[in-house]
Formats: C-alpha cells, structure tokens, sequence
C-alpha cells in the first residue's frame, strides 16, 4: 500500500493544480514590488526638471536617470514606502510612506566619489528645518553641480567661483544674469527663445536684466540694436540676509562669498561666536546634537565644548543658471546622508511651449550629461 502525504494533492490527470488567476496576479504584483524597490531604491531612479536653475546644461522638462550606486546606494531611511510614486503627492498633500519606523543613515560602497563638476541629486537640506518635521529620503529633490567636497576652502568673487584659492572651471552652458541696455523692439521674439535668452524686468526705458547664456553672448552682442551689455554682480561686502548663513557678522551675498571650509568627516573645528555661526546647522540638525549658549560657553549635548569633530562629509551645490538658482549659499553645505546619486543621462525632454511633435526635443534623447 503506497503511503500519500496529506500536504500533497494532485489531479486526476497526476499533474500538480495549476495556480489560480488571483494568485498569478498577486505574484506578479509582489514581484513588482520587490524588483521596483530594489531598482529604485539600489541602482537608479528617473527624475524630472521641475526649474531652470540648472539652464542651459539641463533644461526644464528634461527627464533623467540618476545612478545611485555610483556613489554607493544610500539605504532608505524610511523603509515603508510605495517605490511607484513620489514620497508626497504634492495636489491632495498625502504621503505615500509610513515614518513609523526610521532607520539610521547607511550607504554601500560605490564606485567612486563625488568629484567637483558632477552633477549631483541630493534631497533639500533646507527641510532639515524641525517645522518640515520629513525624514531625509522623502525629502525634496534637487539637482545642482558640485562646487566644493569635503575640506575644501570655497570662495566666490565677483560671481567667479574659487577652490583653495584657485578659479573654478566654469561649465560650459552657464548662464547669468546682465543688464543689457538697447532697443529690444527691433529685435525678432524668436531670437531670444532660439539663443535660450529670458527677459527678467525692465530696470528703465531701454534697460532690461535679461539671463543670457554664454555660448549666445558673443552673438546677442552683435545686434545692432543693443548698446552695452554688462554683468550683474552684487557688490562685495554687501549683506544679503537671504545668503548663509544669515547672520550680518558675515556680509555675503550671491556673487560674493565667503572663505568658508566645507566640513570633513573628523575635522575638528574650534568653537567660538564665529565658527558656531558657520556651522551649528551642521552640529545641531544634520548630526542631531543639542547646541546651547550659556553666557560666553558653548555646549554640546549639555557639556561645555571648545571644539567639535564632524561626522559626516559636506558638499557644496550650485546652479548653473546662477542668477535663477537656490542652491548652497542660501541654505549651506550638503550633507553626505542627503545625497541620492549622480546624474547620468537624459533620456526623454519635452517642451511645454512646443506643440504636437515639437513638444518633444528630439535631439535631448539619451543625452549623456557633463
């Protein structure tokens, strides 16, 4: 007598029962899931260009892969989330993660480090703000070119940025902004969309702050009509509280610009009013210490301290569009835990002035970016 196993049905045919409708489909959507998380969350994800800060190199409605493992896949922070969607839908303000469970920072090994000139994608530092109450993976996202890594002694002059005292190569599709003074009636409207020229106010009768790009420059300069075109370059020593770090005792502004050391993982920095000013966002809300002044002390976790050790290592982002960017000198330096990936390819880019097939800019398709 053969012994059958009550675990063990078959048909009558001897064949094993085939799976059911419902259950192929909730299969195949676990293994969506699982593989979508995985991809997303491990090897890279797409993006779109929501602004023009980073005009000419990426424009508006560029859509991108971001690599995440070049510079190591970085964990997710809040692990219960849905991989389909953003982590807020902006319209109905409902998120699409649970921060139930928060998990600390870890990132894999990558192939290589951030190096200046990449163009990096990297959650909002400035919702580190306790009102944005966000973990740091659901946070905004931002694309900007790397400035300045870990040490680095940052300088900007008269809009030119500077590295330990050297200038900065400068990319090659950056744009600023300039008073161009003329008779811009005589000019054809399609000239400015064709050299990517934006008209930002008229300062007078034939003045006008206009963001031109540098490859148009040479030939807008030859029209004419136009009289002079002059950079617009805010004054040093002029205070802008809008700049970091947002505090008179240093008077900076977008075109002028520190020196500031960018903090590396084990430098220990001496505390005193100035240097606190620098970088007690860093000690306090990217590695959640208590900082408090108590008559000329300085504490740390409710323990006197005259100097601090970073933990992390911090970038410095900007736009390439530097007239048309928020970027690191209005909220500082980027911490290592916010960084998502490298930007590497577009793949798609559309036009929202275009029509039809002209929406479409063809020639923007699997582009590689520098």
């Amino acid at each position: 007598m053969n012994w059958k196993s009550p675990f063990t049905r078959k048909t009558e045919n001897n064949s094993e029962p085939k799976t059911s409708k419902k259950r192929e489909w909730l299969n195949a959507l676990v293994f969506a899931v699982v593989a979508s998380t995985l991809i997303r969350g491990l090897i890279f994800s797409a993006y779109a260009i929501p602004s023009g800060s980073m005009e000419g190199t990426l424009l508006t409605g560029d859509y991108l892969f971001v690599s995440k493992i070049t510079y190591g896949p970085r964990m997710p922070f809040t692990p219960v989330a849905n991989p389909f969607l953003e982590s807020t839908i902006t319209k109905y303000h409902f998120k699409t993660y649970w921060d139930g469970i928060k998990l600390p920072y870890l990132r894999l090994p990558g192939f290589t480090k951030i190096k200046k000139g990449d163009i990096v994608v990297f959650n909002k530092p400035e919702e580190a703000d306790p009102s944005y109450q966000k973990p740091v993976d659901v946070r905004t996202n931002l694309i900007k070119r790397c400035q300045a890594t870990p040490g680095d002694l940052l300088t900007i002059i008269n809009s030119q940025v500077y590295i330990n005292g050297i200038a900065a190569s400068n990319p090659e599709k950056a744009q600023t902004s300039y008073e161009v003074t003329g008779d811009i009636s005589a000019i054809n409207p399609q000239v400015f969309q064709d050299m990517g020229i934006e008209i930002r106010q008229q300062m007078s009768t034939d003045s006008y702050e206009m963001i031109i790009p540098n490859v148009s420059l040479p030939i807008f300069k030859g029209y004419s009509s136009i009289k002079s075109i002059k950079p617009v370059i805010e004054q040093a020593g002029k205070y802008d509280p809008q700049i970091f770090p947002h505090n008179s005792k240093f008077k900076w502004n977008e075109d002028n610009f520190g020196p500031l050391i960018l903090p590396k993982k084990g430098w220990s920095v001496p505390l005193n009013d100035s240097t606190l000013v620098l970088y007690r966002r860093a000690i306090e809300l990217y590695e959640n210490n208590k900082v408090e002044l108590k008559g000329s002390d300085i504490l740390i976790n409710d323990k006197k301290a005259d100097h601090y050790t970073f933990k992390m290592n911090y970038y410095w982002m900007m736009g390439d569009n530097r007239h048309n960017s928020l970027d690191s000198r209005f909220w500082g330096y980027v911490p290592e835990d916010h960084v998502i990936g490298k930007a590497m390819l577009t793949w798609m880019s559309t036009d929202s002035t275009g029509h039809f097939l002209n929406k479409i800019r063809w020639d923007r398709i699997l582009k590689p970016i520098h």
